[in-house]
């Protein structure tokens, strides 16, 4: 087990051979992040803003433009990625097709857990000529054996270890693949989008199980995922990213309570954050829309440099509840409705004369239809104010 810090890492792809600064397109920008040892990370973003790459300077695979990379207080950096102790997860799984189970995952362990390299150079030479049934019954290999029996056991596959990865299901293959990190012991798990090609269900019960296996085995994990749900239910912390930088990392309950700015309000949660041009008056009043909406707001210091000023009103979809008619409410129009069951997404727009597009989690007996009128009521404890040119949160 180790802790894991980048320092100040760049990444940058060059068009040309070159290397002039038109060709140059940065992929990662000043990233700094320490994960601690035993911690559960996750790198959460959108599709293409740097996280999987970034996991893969972790790894080694890819070079470092300029930063340093340290596990365990050693600068890895420039090591090749079998001298950094870690073990990835590909998206992919990446399993040998010709290997069944059992092989798949003491690939790894047949090239790491060397006694010593002269004594495994000569037991190699010596294996090669017994018959193939006697190959692998060296010292080596019964360390390998009992190491196996223990990962089988854990992730249930001891009944599947003479199997083909062609024979598994999506969920088997998964734990294969996992099964082939676990039995290395290394200092760092890096899991790049394992679930990915899961379904549903088996994704939320595989999510269960690398976090009970992550809890036992205490190793430090950096995981990477877009699915803000996954990220949610899985990680000690967060790191946000989003076009090659990272905007907050903190708890899954800090980063929905307390977004520092509007890209992280709405990717964290099952619906984004709902957002409105809107202007302060005195700190403790802020309307949208010339008073189609005012809310009070309890005296708040520092917002009087915004007195009279435009800033953006944001407020999550489950804070919403039906109302009547009021100037603290707002007024729209269904668009579209969506049953989930237990709960119906309302999507809906204002009546003003640029409608803004409001999303609704309802949880109700009432019956509602496309083209509605209906009067939100935005609970104002939980409404969050930021910046209208930099998107930052005013309530720090």
């Amino acid at each position: 087990m180790a802790k894991v810090i980048l320092k100040n890492i760049n990444k940058s792809f060059f068009r040309q051979r070159n290397k002039s600064k038109d060709s140059e397109v940065k992929i990662l920008q000043h990233i700094n992040l320490n994960v601690n040892d035993g911690e559960f990370m996750v790198l959460v973003g959108p599709s293409g803003c740097g996280k999987s790459t970034l996991l893969r300077l972790i790894a080694g695979l890819e070079s470092i433009t300029s930063g340093e990379v340290l596990i365990g207080e050693k600068n890895v950096s420039s090591l090749l990625p079998k001298q950094r102790d870690i073990a990835m997860v590909f998206q992919n799984y990446a399993l040998y097709p010709h290997l069944n189970v059992y092989d798949n995952i003491a690939f790894g362990l047949r090239r790491i857990n060397k006694i010593d390299q002269k004594i495994d150079k000569i037991l190699d030479k010596v294996i090669r000529l017994l018959p193939r049934r006697f190959r692998y019954s060296s010292v080596l290999e019964i360390d390998i054996n009992r190491q196996i029996e223990q990962v089988s056991k854990l992730l249930q596959l001891d009944g599947l270890l003479t199997r083909l990865p062609k024979q598994l299901s999506g969920g088997q293959r998964q734990r294969v693949a996992l099964g082939r990190a676990i039995a290395r012991n290394p200092k760092v798990f890096l899991m790049d989008e394992p679930m990915s090609n899961l379904d549903t269900i088996l994704r939320t019960e595989t999510r269960s199980q690398i976090v009970k296996l992550q809890n036992q085995l205490k190793i430090t994990t950096i995981y990477v995922t877009h699915d803000q749900v996954e990220a949610m239910t899985m990680g000690d912390r967060i790191a946000v990213m989003n076009q090659g930088k990272i905007q907050q990392v903190a708890s899954p309950l800090e980063l929905y309570h307390h977004p520092v700015n509007c890209f992280v309000g709405s990717f964290i949660g099952s619906l984004p954050m709902n957002f409105l041009p809107a202007t302060i008056k005195d700190s403790s009043k802020i309307f949208y829309d010339k008073f189609s909406l005012c809310i009070p707001l309890a005296s708040r210091s520092y917002l009087k440099g915004y007195s009279k000023k435009f800033v953006i009103l944001g407020f999550r979809p489950e804070h919403i509840t039906l109302g009547v008619p009021h100037v603290s409410n707002l007024q729209v129009k269904v668009n579209l409705v969506e049953n989930m069951g237990n709960e119906v997404h309302l999507f809906t727009e204002t009546l003003s004369k640029n409608p803004i597009k409001i999303i609704v989690n309802y949880i109700g007996n009432n019956l509602i239809k496309k083209e509605d009128i209906l009067w939100l009521s935005i609970n104002k404890k939980t409404i969050h104010i930021f910046d209208s040119e930099t998107e930052e949160s005013l309530l720090k």
